[in-house]
């Protein structure tokens, strides 16, 4: 083999991946966060984008192809490529494996711009909780905090043909977590527990007492006298009935 052949060969899956990227059209858009004040646009497990409205009108794609939201780990969008074909799309099952899974799968129908009316236009990532991870498209919760970057990609029958840029940084909320080793927090939680039972113990016998005594009760001294005095006054009356 010459020498000639030999660089051909090496510079063929180069001249490959080159054609194959030279076809993806690049938008000058960065998805983001919605900007309305929304109740849970984060949470620990989701996360709400604005809808890339007009982003997609001047791209080469026909009304039904599909428009993807990739979702991947903020270390490995510099490992992403586009997938050439449906089989290639990863699920959400794949995600700590490739890093990167595709997602919320629409047309631009759903994303044309300038529609009048007071529907608010967002995307809720992770709000599925129903779908199997195996399943493509599936939108399930997110694993963890973060943080996360996404972006769109458009596809065809022939491949991708669009995609916008990465958005920044995005990091969901996270637990709150009390200071201090968790075999520490169950003995101040038993102390304290051990404590307020006395005091309510103690409590409970200062009522009762305090009822008891408060009570008027008569004593075996005044029932002899009540006795005694009654008898007395018969007495008494008898004398005068006599005389």
């Amino acid at each position: 083999m010459g020498l000639q052949e030999r660089w051909s060969l090496l510079l063929m899956p180069l001249l490959l991946l080159v054609h194959c990227g030279a076809g993806l059209e690049s938008i000058g858009y960065a998805p983001q966060l919605s900007s309305a004040a929304l109740l849970g646009k984060l949470t620990q497990s989701t996360f709400t984008l604005e809808q890339p409205l007009g982003q997609f009108e001047n791209v080469s794609l026909s009304d039904p192809d599909p428009i993807w939201l990739v979702v991947a780990h903020s270390n490995a969008t510099q490992y992403f490529a586009a997938p050439q074909k449906v089989e290639d799309i990863h699920a959400p099952a794949s995600f700590d494996h490739n890093g990167y899974y595709l997602t919320l799968r629409t047309s631009r129908v759903h994303y044309q711009g300038g529609q009048s009316g007071n529907q608010l236009r967002i995307l809720r990532v992770g709000n599925d909780t129903k779908c199997s991870l195996k399943s493509l498209g599936c939108n399930s919760p997110l694993p963890g905090a973060g943080p996360y970057r996404v972006k769109f990609l458009a596809m065809s029958a022939k491949g991708p043909v669009a995609e916008t840029e990465w958005s920044e940084e995005i990091y969901l909320q996270q637990a709150q977590t009390f200071p201090g080793a968790p075999g520490s927090r169950s003995k101040s939680t038993v102390i304290i527990i051990v404590f307020s039972s006395i005091l309510l113990a103690v409590f409970l016998a200062l009522l009762i007492s305090a009822s008891c005594w408060n009570t008027p009760v008569s004593s075996p001294e005044e029932q002899v006298r009540m006795r005694q005095y009654h008898t007395h006054h018969m007495d008494s009356l008898r004398a005068e009935q006599s005389s």
